[in-house]
């Protein structure tokens, strides 16, 4: 598979432009691209899927460990001419005290794959020489191939940044001028997902896409990528003993006793979920039927489980607020003793209220916004056998909200934390389990299974 990794020295040097408009330039000329983001982000991943019409897929080697990061590639990857992996933070930026783990350059090397750096030259001339060169030697066993110059201010300016890197002998595959139309707005957790911009989004890809082609040597890159030497590696999938089950079609049948329907929230409110997710429910035996808290009144039709992931609840609280039928739906699902599961935005919909705004009232807590990030990778230990995970098991997982829960723990936990500081968390109700914690099912396949089997159903 030809493959790069665009990589960065820090965050906000323009990587996630340049990784879209690569996947948008390429997909453009017909080639059937891969797209692939490092570390736990959800939002880029949207951008990627709008670039090439393939879902964006994830590689991170703290939440699913380095073995699984090229099996994970070679699944995301099957029938495509050409992958793109987008880093995060800077190139060797990691897990926080674990060296190189989850980093860029780590997941670079177990792919073998060679890495493109996108600089920010708007404030440097010679000084990108030294740069480069010590992002070149820091780690022999990464191949910084190239160079793409971003933010350059003029064809003066470029000309002194070629020369400058010709003494170290870094190629450079693209020189980009600074250009407003592709700028993507942010916001406390980061860009605006894909799913809340609709037509701007789509301008957005095109207009990088458009600014790659004309600012970068497409063939050069191509032919890095077909450098990178094959990949010796078994593809992961839902359907191996580490993930029982047989993989089921998107069109589903209809709803029987063994296919449990199991609802999974989309819609703009909540965005964030991994593919893979999807692909362990229905090799499990589910049938996955996504609904819009934001406009759909009632859960689907005969839902056995429900699965509410990351996104945006505070951004939408008073429309989530004012779809009372399907609050009443969902809170009348809990309390029946159905699987549940909900992590961060969906630990917020299941509270009492959000930002004053009532929510579902499954727990008995409230949640705000706060000036206060919380952010990280989490060891954790499930303290209550609940629908995810039996008491006692360990997996890793993410954190990233600014908001508060209050208490942040029910009277039965669902984790224990040792880090940043020792603490216990979530809910375990019933069937509920809510969490802040973001979760990799491909790494602890289990879980989907587990929930197929409290359905009822699944396959034997």
């Amino acid at each position: 598979m030809p493959r790069l990794v665009v990589a960065a020295p820090a965050s906000g040097s323009g990587k996630t432009t340049v990784a879209t408009g690569l996947m948008a330039a390429f997909a453009e000329r017909g080639l059937a691209v891969s797209p692939h983001k490092v570390g736990p982000d959800y939002i880029d991943p949207g951008y990627h899927a709008l670039a090439t019409g393939r879902p964006g897929r994830n590689l991170d080697a703290y939440m699913c460990g380095p073995e699984l990061v090229a099996p994970l590639f070679a699944h995301g990857s099957a029938g495509c001419e050409l992958a793109v992996v987008e880093g995060v933070m800077g190139l060797f930026d990691g897990a926080s005290g674990a060296g190189e783990l989850a980093s860029t350059a780590h997941v670079a090397k177990l792919l073998k794959a060679p890495v493109v750096l996108v600089v920010d030259a708007s404030s440097q001339s010679r000084s990108v020489a030294a740069l480069v060169h010590g992002f070149a030697s820091f780690d022999p066993q990464v191949r910084l191939a190239g160079v793409i110059l971003n933010k350059v201010g003029s064809d003066r300016h470029e000309q002194l940044l070629r020369e400058a890197l010709e003494e170290v002998g870094v190629p450079v595959y693209g020189a980009l001028r600074r250009t407003p139309q592709v700028a993507t707005p942010a916001r406390h957790l980061g860009l605006v997902p894909v799913a809340e911009r609709s037509t701007e989004a789509v301008d957005s890809v095109r207009a990088a896409a458009a600014m790659i082609r004309e600012g970068c040597d497409l063939e050069g890159l191509l032919a890095l990528a077909r450098t990178a030497p094959p990949l010796a590696t078994e593809a992961w999938s839902a359907a191996l003993p580490g993930a029982r089950g047989t993989a089921r079609p998107a069109t589903m049948a209809p709803h029987t006793p063994t296919n449990p329907t199991v609802a999974v929230a989309g819609g703009a409110a909540f965005t964030f979920s991994y593919a893979e997710h999807t692909e362990l429910l229905r090799a499990a035996g589910a049938e996955v039927v996504t609904f819009d808290p934001l406009h759909d009144e009632q859960l689907p039709e005969n839902t056995s489980a429900l699965v509410i992931g990351g996104g945006f609840p505070e951004v939408y609280a008073p429309e989530l607020s004012e779809n009372e039928q399907l609050r009443k739906s969902i809170a009348a699902l809990a309390a029946s003793g159905a699987p549940v599961l909900a992590e961060c935005a969906g630990l917020l919909y299941l509270a009492r209220s959000l930002d004053g705004k009532e929510m579902c009232g499954v727990l008995d807590a409230d949640a705000a916004m706060s000036g206060r990030l919380t952010l990280g990778y989490r060891d954790a230990v499930a303290l209550t056998d609940s629908a995810l995970a039996p008491a006692g098991t360990r997996l890793r997982g993410h954190e990233f909200h600014r908001t508060v829960m209050e208490p942040g723990a029910g009277p039965t936990p669902a984790w224990g934390m040792r880090l940043p500081a020792p603490r216990v968390e979530g809910f375990v109700q019933q069937g509920v389990h809510a969490s802040y914690l973001h979760t990799h099912w491909a790494a602890t396949p289990d879980i989907a299974r587990r929930l197929v089997d409290r359905c009822g159903g699944g396959t034997p």
